[in-house]
């Protein structure tokens, strides 16, 4: 088929990166892989990775707050651990839902939804 899709990276407002890129690389483990700023001053934008997901932060303001990333896991339980020995608050941790997945639902710093998802058990 041709043009074929090859990889979609969410992007996510963030309002101050000296608040979000911790919550993201301190407690969530992934890493900064690149930023950029036009100008010293100017808005951040940030390309974050793990396990070879990408994730896209920004300061630029035509992207609103309040996005939703769902993240398919193994280990969702093993996954939550570590969150929360990196001192992110896990709420009521991970959950069986109707839908078949146990599932990990998170809020950024932002007000973004992050959702970890683990098909369940049978």
């Amino acid at each position: 088929m041709p043009g074929r899709l090859s990889a979609c990276v969410p992007i996510l407002r963030m309002a101050d990166s000296r608040i979000s890129l911790p919550f993201y690389v301190d407690g969530l483990g992934f890493r900064v892989q690149w930023e950029h700023r036009f100008d010293p001053g100017l808005p951040l934008f940030v390309c974050l990775e793990r396990d070879g997901i990408r994730l896209f932060l920004t300061e630029h303001p035509e992207t609103a707050f309040g996005g939703l990333v769902y993240f398919y896991v193994t280990e969702v339980d093993a996954l939550t651990q570590s969150f929360a020995t990196n001192g992110i608050d896990i709420g009521d941790g991970p959950q069986d839902q109707s839908w078949e997945v146990r599932e990990l639902s998170l809020r950024d710093p932002d007000g973004n939804n992050l959702r970890f998802g683990q098909p369940a058990q049978r």
